[in-house]
């Protein structure tokens, strides 16, 4: 059984887009496993908290504006390799440099509105999906409560 969590937000302009279903459907054929998921909107205060690692990069406030315009999808997913693995599904962070067949190549519209968030590494993954996740509200494959 897979072991390896990652973090995904389906953005608010692949959300705006009807994107939602297509891009579930490309994670599950790709072996991952939703563990967690929710709609949500993201405050202001929240994306600022979300994305304060950006906070001093000129894209800082456009990309907070942007992120709390509309609704996300926030997921936290399990298969081995995970981390890994899903930034291969997504792709480059700039559509026009990701590969046929990925999330950002089928799904993005720019560098900023590029569909889907992925963590970069497995520590940051769990702060990412902690950031929108009680413990309590993810499950392993087998649809065993996970506790920490």
């Amino acid at each position: 059984m897979a072991n390896n969590k990652t973090f995904t937000m389906i953005k608010p302009c692949a959300v705006k887009n009807g994107h939602i279903g297509a891009i579930l459907a490309k994670i599950n054929e790709a072996g991952f496993r939703i563990v967690a998921m929710r709609m949500t909107r993201l405050s202001v205060s929240q994306a600022e908290a979300f994305y304060g690692v950006h906070k001093e990069r000129p894209f800082f406030n456009d990309l907070v504006e942007f992120m709390s315009s509309a609704p996300v999808v926030a997921a936290i997913l399990e298969k081995d390799n995970a981390v890994e693995d899903y930034r291969k599904l997504i792709g480059a962070t700039n559509p026009e440099n990701a590969e046929e067949g990925t999330i950002r190549k089928a799904f993005a519209v720019s560098i900023q509105e590029n569909a889907v968030h992925g963590s970069d590494s497995d520590d940051n993954a769990a702060l990412e999906g902690g950031f929108f996740f009680a413990s309590s509200e993810s499950y392993t494959a087998d649809g065993i409560e996970v506790l920490d």
